[in-house]
């Protein structure tokens, strides 16, 4: 696990920039760090490393292929590279070191960039140079657990795991982007191939996209991500696909199948040179994740959860019981508010781009217990989007279908009566939401207004649209199925890659800390896709097959239990501790300097929320990320400047 940055232009950029870009990105990589160049092809590389495996010298990057051919910088984990490198033998490379890296380049010299990915098992982002033919491939992994920025300073390419590292490049001049401002007020994050700053992308998941030397230069205006990148794995495509040909096995049967998958995945993800762990929150997910790293380890597993005085946030006596049955090695921490509120001033900094799920505050502190003895742990993200883990899921069902009832006069009488509540904010206006969904062409369109924080952005950000998204453009949607699966889709390559795995990405390598999800690995997602949904959700109960599948493990008490959220309690915060921090950071005179939001709304709602009136926090808590996020922003570029 690092981190991994660089650049691709005609004209010269020092070594000395290349190692700043670098140094931003420590945090990922604070083992070691180096930089290559070649000059003549105005080619620069550099990495930070966090050594997992392979933890000598043959593991350091950049690295160079035997052949001479390919230069890579390296982040993740190729999961089935012990099986590769035993193909790859076969065939007659030979190796210095254990690597995954190494064994990844050996790959690439036999197969090429698109068989080897197609091949590989793993989380991963990279940049790979190809010295024959003078052509950079950036690449990310299937369900997007690695971030991977580029974007363009003038006629250079820059790239980077992190906003940070193209903010290092001296001629880059960071610009919000508008369009995307909105899409991260609806969203809380900003989903790829958008980034929050113009002239800046992210790799979309399961895609590589690649520049010629000859044509790094012509700038982000030429530049399309969406017809740039060439998928080597179509999740529209490929689960499409699954979904045509649903498993016909018997129910105990496809349990059996699933174990077996899921103990393959963790087993592949328990590999590592370094001291391994778990995160356990008590919940399905990660109590199925934990429960097979128990089954496979003749040593107790190391598990780590966090508690809060507040019970409703707390889940930390379900982990313990987890635990205490497992037979792990256990350990918690009770933190308090005060705790929390100290991570706070850092989200701007550890995120990188405005976030705005509060559960980044909790993930941080669970990964920074973790840190103190482990260097890698699992998670068990993933289970929701895959088994129908979500209450939103069957609600936006409901919904759909009672407007499928209703007649169609009926709807419009309705429409009329709900005019004045019509395009009204807020997520506790029941009438304004009822208005929003009394018009929706589509069960999509029915959920976006669900999953949205602000459904009606551009009125609080002016003279701004919205970048399209999977949301908008039927063409990227699952088609075929039953609507359940639409929906567990859409979370699949939206709020799963871009808020779900960005928070736990930064969150653990703020801190050095390596997170891997074996609930992710490809083969489940694909599997998955195949169950009925009649085996994921069964008579109320959600994740109905998961659940079977770990009372093979557990009792039933530890297994049927409510489903709890691991958030943060932002509006009591923002009611008193926070109070002067955000009345701030939405001083009006500032918002009208700045020019970003309304100011006059965004004014209403926070006296509003003051007033007890409405219960505007989540909102609030959108704008009050964006704004700590933009002072970092200017301080982050000062210190720069400075260095």
């Amino acid at each position: 696990m690092c981190g991994i940055t660089g650049f691709l232009g005609s004209e010269p950029v020092s070594v000395a920039t290349l190692e700043a870009m670098t140094r931003t990105l420590a945090h990922r990589g604070p083992d070691d760090a180096a930089v290559w160049c070649d000059e003549t092809a105005g080619i620069g590389l550099g990495h930070r490393r966090l050594a997992i495996i392979d933890l000598s010298p043959q593991g350091r990057q950049p690295m160079h292929s035997h052949s001479g051919r390919y230069v890579i910088v390296f982040n993740g984990e190729i999961y089935n590279f012990k099986d590769l490198h035993a193909e790859l033998t076969a065939c007659g490379h030979r190796f210095r070191g254990h690597s995954d890296t190494e064994v990844l380049l050996a790959a690439f010299d036999e197969w090429g960039i698109e068989r080897t990915l197609e091949r590989a098992n793993g989380m991963f982002a990279f940049a790979l140079w190809d010295r024959t033919e003078h052509v950079l491939h950036l690449a990310r992994d299937r369900v997007g657990k690695k971030p991977l920025y580029y974007g363009w300073a003038g006629k250079t390419l820059l790239f980077g795991s992190e906003l940070k590292a193209l903010l290092a490049f001296p001629a880059f001049r960071p610009e919000v982007d508008r369009n995307s401002l909105t899409l991260f007020l609806r969203h809380n994050y900003v989903p790829a191939p958008w980034c929050i700053l113009r002239s800046v992308f992210k790799v979309l998941p399961g895609t590589f996209v690649s520049f010629r030397a000859a044509d790094s230069d012509k700038g982000a205006a030429a530049h399309d991500p969406l017809r740039a990148c060439r998928r080597y794995w179509d999740s529209q495509r490929v689960l499409s696909a699954a979904l045509d040909d649903p498993l016909r096995a018997s129910e105990s049967d496809i349990i059996a199948q699933l174990d077996a998958l899921l103990r393959d995945t963790v087993r592949l993800r328990m590999y590592a040179d370094v001291p391994l762990g778990a995160f356990l929150s008590g919940g399905t997910d990660s109590s199925t994740t934990v429960a097979l790293m128990q089954a496979q380890s003749s040593q107790r597993v190391r598990t780590f959860s966090i508690g809060f005085h507040d019970a409703r946030h707390n889940e930390a006596d379900l982990a313990r019981a987890v635990a205490h049955h497992l037979g792990t090695d256990h350990t918690e921490l009770y933190v308090t508010g005060t705790d929390a509120l100290e991570v706070v001033p850092q989200l701007p900094h550890i995120f990188d781009e405005p976030f705005a799920d509060s559960s980044q505050i909790p993930t941080y502190l669970v990964a920074k217990l973790a840190r103190q003895s482990v260097s890698v742990a699992l998670s068990g993200d993933g289970g929701d989007e895959l088994f129908f883990g979500y209450g939103r899921y069957q609600r936006a069902l409901n919904v759909w279908r009672w407007l499928q009832r209703t007649p169609h006069p009926l709807r419009a009488a309705l429409t009329r009566a709900l005019g004045k509540h019509a395009g009204q904010e807020g997520r506790t206006n029941k009438l304004a939401l009822l208005a929003s969904e009394l018009s929706a062409p589509s069960i999509v369109d029915v959920y976006r207004d669900r999953v949205s924080r602000w459904r009606f952005p551009q009125a609080v950000v002016p003279d701004a649209g919205e970048h399209a998204t999977v949301f908008t453009e039927p063409a990227a949607q699952v088609q075929n199925g039953d609507d359940a699966h639409k929906l567990m889709y859409l979370d699949l390559v939206t709020y799963l890659p871009e808020d779900i795995l960005t928070k736990v990405d930064r969150a653990t390598m703020a801190l050095g800390l390596e997170a891997r999800a074996p609930l992710l690995d490809h083969r489940v997602v694909e599997l998955a896709f195949r169950i009925p949904l009649e085996l994921k959700y069964r008579s109320n109960e959600q994740k109905w097959i998961l659940k079977q599948l770990l009372r093979k493990y557990l009792p039933d008490p530890l297994v049927f239990r409510p489903k709890k959220g691991f958030g943060a309690p932002v509006g009591d915060w923002l009611q008193g501790p926070l109070r002067a921090w955000a009345s701030d950071l939405l001083n009006p005179e500032r918002l009208r300097r700045d020019g970003h939001f309304d100011a006059t709304r965004v004014s209403r709602i926070w006296h509003e929320f003051l007033d007890g009136e409405r219960k505007w926090h989540t909102h609030l808590w959108s704008i009050l990320m964006f704004q700590a996020w933009a002072d970092w922003l200017a301080h982050f570029r000062s210190q720069l400047s400075a260095e």
